[in-house]
This record gives C-alpha cells, structure tokens and sequence, in this order.
C-alpha cells in the first residue's frame, strides 16, 4: 500500500468516525423528538418547518459550494495561488452571504403561503403551527449558506476533521434542550434550539478558516465568480434529485396523518446510515477529483473513481439488504417509546423499508455527479437530474394511493437508482473505458451472492428470535437487532474474504499497517 493510499485511508477513517459521532447524535436527537411528539401534529409541522429551509439550501447553496465553487478554488489555488483563492472565496462569501439574506427576509414574509406551497395539511392547526415554525426557523438559511462556504474553503485546503464535526455541535444542542427544555417550552423551544444549532456550525468553522490564513476580504467581483456560474445551474439542477424528490414526497405524505413524520424520521434514519460513508468518501475525495482533473491526470482520476465506487458497493450492497430485514426490529429499538407508537411504527418502517432500495443508487450518484462536477461537465447530471425528478413525481402520485407512505420512499428509491444507471454508462464513455471492468462486473457478482446469503441468515435469525422474545423489554430489542447484524456481517465478511475481495484484502492490510505503527 502506498504511503500516499495509506494517507487518504487514515483521513477517510477519521471522518467516518467523526461524521459517525455526529450521525449518532442525530439518531439521538430524532429518538428524543419521537417519543416527545411521536407522529402527531406538532411532529408533522416541526419536521415540514425545518425541511423548507433545509430543502431551499440543498437547492441553491449545496450545489454552489460542493460541486461549483471548490472545483474553481481548487483550480485557482493550483495555477494562480493562494492569495488569489482567498480573494475568489471572499467574494464568493459576499454573493452567498447576500442571497441567503435575501432569501430569508422573503422566507419569512411569505411564510404561510411556502407552507401551502409545499404542504398539504388537512387539519388547519398543523398548518398554522407548520407557518409560525418557519418564521422562527428560517434564518438558519442564512447560517447555513456561511457555515457551508467556509466547509468549501477548508475542504478545499485538505481540511476535514471540523467541517466533518459541524453536526456534532448542532445536534448536541437539541439534544440539550430537549433533555432539560421541552417540558417549559414545547415545540416552539425546538423551532429556536434547532436555529441556535445553525448557527453554531457556523460559528465553529471560523476559527480554523483563521488558523490556515483565510482572511475574509467582503467583494462583489473577482473572474472566478463567471467560472462558478456556469458551472452552477446545470450543477443545481443535476443536484436537486434529493432535495426535490423530498419535498415532492412531504407535499404528498402531508395528506397523511403522521406522514410527514413517519417519512422524515425514515429519511433521515437512511440518510445517517448511508451518510456515513458515501458522504464522508466523496467530501475527503472530491477536492482530490478536482486536483487531478486540473493536473489532466485522466487515468489516476477514472481509477480513484472507479476504486471509491466498489468500496462504497461493497459496504452499500449489504446494507441494503440488512435494513430492509430489520426495518421495523430497529424503528422499535430506536423510536417506539412514549408518544411513537405500534401506529408509528409501522408507518415510519415501512418508508425505512422502502427506501433502503435506493441506497445503492445514492452511492452511485454521488461518486459520479462528484466526478463530472471535477471535469467541470454539468450537462449529464444535469439530464439524469431531470429525469430522475421526473421519475419520482409520477410514481409519488400513481403510488401514494394504494401504499401510503411506502409508496412515497419507493419512488424515491427508484429515482435513485434511474440517476445512477443513466450515470454509469456516460461516465465510462467519459473516461474512454476502463470504468466498467470485467474484474468489477466480477466483483459485484460476489458481493451480491455473499449478501443473498446474509439475507437468508439474517432472516432465520431474525425470525428465531421473535418466536420466543417478549416486545417491550428494551433488552430484547437490542438483541433483535443486534444478534442477527452482527451475524449477518460476519457471514457477509467471511464470504467476501473467502471469495477474494479486494475489500476485505485492504482492510486487513491497514489493520496490520495501524499495528506495526502501533508496536
């Protein structure tokens, strides 16, 4: 393994662990808002509150910062320097600073008529409540779109580990008050707890920006800023797929009661699983994508494309399959207290279930957006963005009626997975070949059979154990879920070892690696 392999496996280790610590605090935070407003009315307004804002950012600012502005910085710090970098990120801190201000003054004013937009609430006092919510929450658009800048500038500058643990801060903040709050100040305290929590992140990014040079020089002009504009709107288009399939899905699971929450916990739930390790790859990789893609080293790049893309099958593949057998044992372990309940539960495992399909294509596509994005080529993720958009809304609305909330997170999974295939193909005729090898079609043939047969274990051990377990007990349930994962990734490893897989292969050898280092 190469020194410089070894380095990037060491920084990519420590964000997952550091995302982990916070994915583990969001899990805690939605655990606490689950048994405090279960999947009632307040829960369903909170969650549309805190989704409009989220989904406005998603929709203008994280595709600007991820995918426009660092590839240019990149390039810029590579052939210009850093002080002009710095000069382009001042100015490119101006223009976001000011749109989102923007934003969030028109949020505000128009707050009831973006709740009726965007929501389908029958009963009038979840819309009133949904309304008073946003006006409180909407500001953290605007500290959203700061803390995300200075990530870009940090993530650009080979700097992970803070912007990695900006939702430890926020989530601890909820966690906070609702331990020692709620009871005093109820679903309006949480509304403020989750802006004070933006804010933070925030906050916590300034002093490394300062601690590697970064001096913030307020502009409006700087000729990078054409370069990130052509780049961004086929980029925020082509990165709407979540964003908008998650609204489209709220605007329809509203409509039932306890939809909107039962989807958002799901969603997040599949999201912090996932995160894990899609987000925490592609955000250590993608500055290095850009660095490559500048220095024109296509054969370093379509490798390092290539490699993170198994790695990530490799861990998705069994995933998948896992959370769709232990959906519901995990929803009662995680949620299935107070006011969640069996009603809740079956509402939001359903959308756990449905939605872990799309896992492997959220994997894929993000790899592949990261890697056009790097080529500064827009125009297929674009397409696949539309499409995959289009794809979600008409099977939102054919499936909604006869499976519920379940039918929302399929759509959404299949729109996943229409991205991803339409990704794949382009992005080998992008490198010339060598994407799609023999040896990976090989590959994925073994991780699918070893994760058949964890299927099946996972199943009969699952099966076993709630033949003679008492529900309730929150014991049992730990051992639920517990035995049969813990199983089922021991039977899934060992079959990949037994049947070669480079995965396992590296994995051991960093283990010997961190061991020889350690003696």
């Amino acid at each position: 393994m190469s020194q410089k392999h070894h380095h990037r496996l060491k920084t990519v280790s420590l964000v997952i662990l550091i995302t982990l610590m916070g994915k583990v605090l969001g899990l805690v935070r939605n655990m606490l808002l689950g048994q405090t407003f279960g999947t009632g009315f307040e829960a369903d307004a909170l969650l549309a509150a805190s989704h409009l804002p989220r989904w406005l950012f998603d929709a203008v600012f994280a595709s600007a910062v991820s995918a426009s502005f660092i590839p240019v910085f990149t390039e810029t710090l590579e052939h210009e320097g850093r002080e002009e970098a710095d000069r382009l990120a001042g100015s490119f801190f101006t223009i976001v600073g000011l749109t989102a201000a923007l934003l969030t003054a028109l949020g505000m004013v128009f707050a009831p008529q973006l709740v009726g937009l965007m929501t389908n609430f029958t009963a009038a006092q979840t819309a009133a409540l949904a309304t008073r919510l946003l006006t409180t929450i909407f500001p953290s658009l605007f500290f959203t779109g700061v803390a995300f800048s200075m990530v870009g500038v940090l993530n650009a500058l080979g700097q992970f580990k803070m912007p990695a643990a900006m939702s430890i801060a926020s989530n601890g903040i909820l966690i906070v008050y609702f331990f020692f709050f709620v009871q005093r100040f109820g679903v309006y305290g949480a509304a403020v707890a989750m802006l004070l929590g933006w804010i933070a992140q925030a906050v916590m990014q300034m002093p490394s920006l300062r601690k590697h040079g970064f001096r913030y020089r307020p502009s409006l002009r700087h000729p990078g800023l054409k370069k990130i504009g052509k780049l961004m709107l086929p980029v925020m288009i082509s990165t709407w797929i979540l964003p908008i399939n998650m609204a489209v899905s709220i605007r329809f699971a509203s409509s039932i009661s306890g939809g909107t929450a039962g989807l958002t916990l799901a969603n997040d739930l599949y999201i912090m699983i996932a995160g894990i390790f899609v987000l925490s790859v592609t955000n250590v990789l993608f500055p290095e994508m850009s660095r490559l893609s500048a220095t024109g080293d296509k054969t370093a790049f379509r490798d390092m494309v290539r490699d993170t893309m198994q790695t990530l099958l490799f861990l998705l593949i069994p995933m998948t399959v896992g959370l769709m057998l232990m959906a519901t044992p995990l929803v009662q372990l995680l949620y299935q207290y107070q006011e969640f309940d069996v009603a809740s539960t079956a509402l939001t495992s359903s959308a756990l279930a449905f939605i872990s399909l799309g896992m492997v294509g959220y994997g894929i596509q993000n790899v592949l957006v990261r890697a056009f994005y790097a080529e500064k080529r827009g125009r297929v993720p674009l397409v696949a963005g539309v499409i995959s958009i289009g794809v979600n809304a008409v099977l939102c609305w054919l499936l909604v009626g006869s499976m519920g909330v379940a039918g929302l997170a399929l759509a959404s999974a299949v729109s996943l997975l229409t991205s991803a295939l339409i990704l794949v193909p382009a992005a080998h005729r992008m490198f010339g070949g060598g994407l799609v090898t023999g040896r990976l079609i090989l590959s994925l043939g073994k991780m699918a059979a070893a994760a058949f047969c964890m299927a099946v274990v996972v199943f009969v051990t699952r099966e076993l154990l709630q033949g003679f377990m008492a529900e309730g007990n929150v014991l049992m349930r730990i051992v639920l879920v517990g035995v049969p994962a813990l199983i089922g990734a021991m039977v899934y490893f060992g079959l990949a070892h037994l049947f070669r897989l480079r995965e396992v292969r590296s994995f051991l050898q960093t283990i010997k690696t961190r061991r020889k280092g350690d003696t």
